[in-house]
């Protein structure tokens, strides 16, 4: 990767960095409304506990996007965290605080989608 393309994507991260930490302390919503209406308290809490989820995956988000830039700042960005291979630069443009290539993140994703698997997880016991 080049110096100018580190340039790019430290920038890209700089700035998803702080529009994350702007939405993450705008905690509009989050206080518990009440009302004597059943109807309106249960869309009272259904609105909040949407804007708790967006919170906690922006959050999320945000711890991302640091760790990439910290892999900027180390000389590790741009490289997989599992298998250390390059990323493709495609991967990177499409999300670029991404720690996984594509076939680490599927195989990832595959875990996650099947837990219980116990031959994925090398459990697999005799009967």
């Amino acid at each position: 990767m080049t110096k100018s393309d580190l340039k790019k994507f430290r920038g890209i991260l700089q700035s998803r960095q702080m529009e994350l930490e702007k939405v993450i302390r705008n905690r509009e919503g989050l206080a518990i409304e009440t009302s004597a209406d059943e109807l309106d308290r249960t869309q009272y809490a259904t609105e909040r506990e949407i804007k708790v989820g967006n919170l906690e995956r922006d959050s999320v988000l945000l711890r991302d996007v640091r760790a990439a830039l910290c892999r900027v700042e180390t000389g590790m960005f741009g490289f997989c965290l599992r298998c250390e291979d390059e990323i493709s630069p495609k991967r990177l443009a499409a999300v670029p605080w991404t720690p996984c290539c594509l076939t680490c993140q599927e195989a990832a994703d595959q875990d996650l989608k099947n837990p219980g698997d116990a031959a994925g997880m090398g459990l697999v016991h005799a009967a």
